[in-house]
C-alpha cells in the first residue's frame, strides 16, 4: 500500500509539474535574422512546444542589451508571461549587476538555464580594403553592430581600449548582421563588427557574394598581448578567451585569432523551478534535435554547461540546477 501511494504521489507530481509548465507562457528574446541566435532561439521554442507543452514563441530582437530589458520589463508572473533571452556574458553581466546605464538602480534578474556555444567577435572586410588592426578602422566606412545589441557594448569597449574612437570613422553605422554584409557587398562599408557563433550565414553569404564580384572576404585578428584585449579581459575576468577561427569557416587567407564568449540562455528569477527544470530537461533530453537544426549549437551540452555551475556571478536557475544534479554532472 505505501508504494502505491509513494507512486501515485510522484506520478501526481509530474502531473503538477507538467500543468503548470503548461500555464505558462515563454517569449525567447533572440536576436537579428542575420545571425545565430533567431535561429538557435526559434528552434528552443518550436522544441518546448512539441515535446513539452509549454506555449514558447521566440521573437527577432536587437539581441544580448535588448534581451535583458525585456526580461526585466516584459515578465509578468501574475500573467505566467516568462521572458527568457539569448545573451553575451559582458552584456549579461552589466545588466545583471546594473553598471549598464539601462539598468542603473534597476538591474535585470536573470538566471541561467545553461551555456550554448561560444560568440567570436568578428571584424568583417576585404582583402583588399587595407584594414588589418584596430587602428586602421580610423578613416573608414565602419558599422558596430545594432544598437542595444551585445556586438555594440562588445564593439565599443575593444575600440575604447584600443584608442580608437567611432568619430574618427569617415562614416559610423550601427547596423545588425544582414544589413553590415550587404553594406560591405555594396560598397557603403568598408568594415563591421559582429559578434556571434560561427559560421555565422550571413558572413558566409557574404563570402559567397564577393567571390562572384571577385574579392575576398577578410577578418582582422586581434593581439592577444595588445591593449585592446588586455583591457577587456582586465574589466571581464573569466568571461572572455582568445578563439581562432579557423580560415575554412568562410575561406579567409588565414586563421583569425580573436575574443571569444561563451553565450548564455537565461530567464527571469521568477520563472517557477519547476518550469525552469521542464525547460532544461525537454532541451537536452532533444538536445539532437537543436544540434541539427543549428551548427554552432553542437557545443550545447550538459557538460560545457556543467563547467560553469557555480563559477559564475549570474546564479543558475534551481530548477535548472537539479536537472544537472540528476544525470550526475554536477553534485
Amino acid at each position: 500500500m505505501k508504494r502505491l501511494l509513494l507512486i501515485i504521489a510522484i506520478v501526481a507530481a509530474g502531473l503538477f509539474g507538467s500543468a503548470v509548465a503548461q500555464k505558462v507562457q515563454i517569449v525567447i528574446g533572440t536576436g537579428g535574422t542575420g545571425g545565430v541566435y533567431f535561429y538557435y532561439g526559434t528552434q528552443v521554442a518550436q522544441m518546448l512546444t512539441k515535446y513539452a507543452g509549454i506555449s514558447a514563441t521566440a521573437i527577432q530582437t536587437a539581441a544580448s542589451i535588448d534581451n535583458n530589458l525585456l526580461l526585466r520589463d516584459k515578465t509578468d508572473p501574475n500573467r505566467g508571461i516568462y521572458y527568457c533571452e539569448l545573451s553575451l556574458p559582458d552584456s549579461a553581466l552589466v545588466a545583471y549587476n546594473g553598471t549598464h546605464p539601462k539598468f542603473e538602480g534597476n538591474p535585470a534578474p536573470s538566471r541561467i538555464l545553461w551555456v550554448t556555444y561560444p560568440n567570436y567577435l568578428q571584424i568583417v572586410t576585404t582583402a583588399d580594403s587595407g584594414i588589418t588592426s584596430l587602428a586602421d578602422l580610423v578613416g573608414k566606412r565602419v558599422s558596430t553592430g545594432a544598437p542595444s545589441s551585445g556586438t555594440e557594448y562588445t564593439s565599443l569597449l575593444v575600440l575604447d581600449a584600443a584608442g580608437v574612437k567611432t568619430d574618427s570613422f569617415s562614416k559610423w553605422s550601427r547596423l545588425g548582421a544582414s544589413e553590415s554584409a550587404d553594406g560591405l557587398a555594396n560598397g557603403t562599408l568598408d568594415a563591421y563588427f559582429w559578434s556571434g557563433g560561427i559560421p555565422t550565414g550571413s558572413i558566409s553569404e557574404l563570402a559567397t557574394t564577393l567571390n562572384r564580384k571577385g574579392k575576398k572576404l577578410a577578418l582582422v585578428s586581434l593581439n592577444p598581448d595588445g591593449t585592446a584585449v588586455k583591457t577587456f579581459m582586465d574589466r571581464f575576468p573569466g568571461l572572455g578567451v582568445m578563439g581562432t577561427i579557423p580560415a575554412a569557416t568562410y575561406g579567409t587567407a588565414g586563421d583569425t585569432e580573436t575574443l571569444a564568449f561563451w553565450n548564455r540562455f537565461a530567464c527571469p528569477a521568477s520563472l517557477p523551478d519547476d518550469v525552469a527544470y521542464t525547460i532544461t530537461k525537454t532541451v537536452f533530453d532533444h538536445i539532437q534535435d537543436l544540434h541539427d537544426a543549428i551548427k554552432p549549437s553542437i557545443q550545447t551540452t550538459v557538460a560545457n554547461t556543467a563547467e560553469f555551475v557555480g563559477h559564475t556571478t549570474i546564479p543558475f536557475a534551481p530548477g535548472a540546477i537539479k536537472y544537472y544534479k540528476e544525470v550526475g554532472a554536477v553534485q
